[in-house]
């Protein structure tokens, strides 16, 4: 049972711990899925604004979180 808590915690400190990143991949998640269950776009370019804005998100993410760390 304490190995349940202990993995109930990373994955709670995975999404808390970078809150921006998390609901910016779930914004990209959504969009997408909208997109294409609504029939605007065929699935190849859903995946495609999937694949594509993950990336941004991620690359986003990591540019803010090195400018609160910056090194002097």
């Amino acid at each position: 049972m304490n190995i349940v808590r202990e993995v109930a915690s990373e994955l709670r400190k995975m999404f808390v711990g970078d809150a921006w990143l998390a609901v910016g991949i779930l914004g990209v998640v959504s969009l997408a899925g909208w997109l294409t269950e609504g029939g605007a776009v065929p699935p190849l370019v859903g995946g495609a604004i999937l694949f594509l804005g993950c990336i941004a998100v991620l690359v986003a993410g990591v540019v803010l979180s090195a400018r609160g760390h910056r090194v002097r």
